[in-house]
């Protein structure tokens, strides 16, 4: 027996909420201090935050530090995402304060001090839509949900969007609020009355004022920028051009893209194909940046689904553009909710850590096996999307993207359907009517992808394996709860 042996098979559950808490704030405003003795906290618990503050997060550390005060053992934290910011978590996992971890991303500190081994119960690591649905379906229960709130009002309604520490969305948070035995709201903002509801008062149980809930400057970087390198630049206009003649592009076309450079790019390309050709989306989806604004403004699409907030642009459109929505992650991603937006996506645009030549997919680990990401949405839009196309350069500080086989698998191979590189374009064989009318239509260098790793090895010449032990530190779950692969503690 290991620590991940009997993993539960997973059953559909329908999702019964009872919004019975009531609403007024006057009865629920609280300090710190007083939290402590009206929750009953004890060893075993688990507690649960968001993060949409990203790397400006505030409140992460108010519950870690709460954590510290009380001197409790073995809580199981399930975040939507660590970053740098919440190192407090490392002093709490190497002192068996915290000793299970549930999340979807995670960078910093906190990823290091797990890949050398010391959660005592290691790291379940899966995608947003798969979070959404272990709480939806109760998979895991949360005893206590800290949820960061820029604006709370005097019925302890909570928006994303308003007061200094806005963040644009709070889609991560809609299913710790509903599920979670104990809901606790951190707000540096209260106002007679929000603008739109995200997370209703029914479901809050205490709030709790503080000064500031983040850093601004740590919430959005600015503005994201389409990458200046002519070779990335290249690689987006190969996969505008695959996406031209996929035979997807046309009225009531669906979208998604990350934040990257050559995502970016991407979407610009596709704004001038689409512009030219009078062609106008159905919506664009996930997390939202100002380029997806400006294509929703030159009115290229009904609509946008936004579960989180990229740049400065998008929490901006999200007040002025009523177009432009909020959505929750289990809406966005969730495999069992059947209004799940990823279904009917026509075409996403992914990036890679690794792709091996079955066209597993890496985002999660570094080739040394030290994590340093993980699915976020990857997993989810590949496999609900048409065609998810993978963009990337084939060679990056004399490495090679393309693998014989990846560190650790983060998307399978069997939802990916393009890479896009600049030394050309590598398609599924399953896709064998798309590789003829590309071949038949357009000047891209269509290739194998055995062709495009035997460049790459002519290029960096083969690296030599990396050895990791054999101890596991934690497991890499599909969106549906199945096992896709381990991830090892670091030599």
């Amino acid at each position: 027996m290991n620590k991940f042996d009997g993993i539960k098979e997973y059953q559909f559950h329908d999702y019964d909420i009872k919004n019975n808490k009531g609403k007024d704030l006057n009865k629920k405003l609280i300090n710190l201090n007083e939290l402590k003795n009206m929750i009953d906290f004890k060893d075993g618990m688990t507690f649960s935050f968001h993060h949409h503050l990203r790397n400006g997060d505030g409140v992460a550390n108010i519950m870690f530090d709460l954590i510290k005060e009380l001197n409790l053992k073995d809580i199981t934290i399930v975040a939507s995402s660590i970053f740098p910011v919440h190192a407090n978590m490392v002093e709490l996992i190497k002192n068996k304060n915290i000793t299970k971890v549930y999340t979807a991303y995670m960078s910093g500190p906190v990823a290091d001090c797990i890949s050398q081994g010391y959660l005592k119960d290691g790291v379940y690591m899966h995608s947003h839509g798969a979070r959404a649905r272990l709480i939806m379906e109760k998979e895991v229960n949360i005893d206590v949900a800290f949820i960061a709130s820029p604006c709370v009002d005097q019925e302890s309604n909570i928006n994303g969007s308003e007061g200094k520490s806005s963040c644009g969305v709070l889609g991560y948070a809609y299913a710790d609020a509903l599920m979670a035995n104990k809901v606790v709201a951190v707000t540096d903002n209260i106002v007679n009355k929000v603008a739109d509801i995200e997370i209703d008062g029914n479901n809050v149980d205490y709030v709790i004022k503080v000064e500031q809930i983040g850093d601004p400057k740590g919430i959005v970087s600015g503005t994201t920028q389409i990458t200046k390198d002519p070779l990335g630049l290249l690689i987006a206009e190969y996969a505008a051009v695959v996406i031209e003649h996929s035979g997807l592009l046309k009225d009531g076309f669906s979208f998604q893209t990350g934040a990257g450079g050559i995502s970016l790019a991407v979407a610009d390309e596709l704004m001038k194909i689409m512009q030219a050709n009078n062609i106008k989306g159905s919506f664009a989806s996930g997390g939202i940046t100002g380029y997806l604004v400006k294509m929703l403004e030159a009115n290229l699409f009904e609509r946008l689904e936004d579960v989180q907030c990229f740049d400065l642009e998008a929490t901006s459109s999200i007040v002025r553009n009523k177009n432009h929505l909020k959505m929750s992650a289990s809406h966005y991603a969730n495999p069992y909710d059947k209004t799940n937006i990823v279904k009917d996506l026509d075409v996403v645009i992914l990036g890679a850590t690794e792709i091996d030549l079955n066209y597993n997919v890496n985002v999660t680990t570094a080739s040394n096996g030290v994590i340093m990401g993980g699915s976020g949405g990857h997993s989810d839009t590949a496999a609900g999307a048409k065609l998810a196309i993978i963009v990337s350069k084939l060679v990056s500080s004399r490495l090679s993207v393309v693998k014989d086989k990846v560190t650790t698998i983060t998307t399978p191979g069997e939802s990916i359907d393009v890479l896009v590189t600049e030394y050309g374009v590598a398609i599924n064989p399953k896709h064998k009517e798309l590789i003829e009318k590309l071949k038949k239509e357009t000047n891209l260098k269509i290739r194998t992808i055995e062709e495009l790793y035997e460049i790459a090895i002519s290029l960096t010449n083969k690296p030599q394996p990396i050895k990791l032990s054999d101890e596991k530190v934690g497991i890499l779950e599909y969106r549906d709860g199945t096992l896709l692969d381990y991830l090892y503690k670091v030599k």
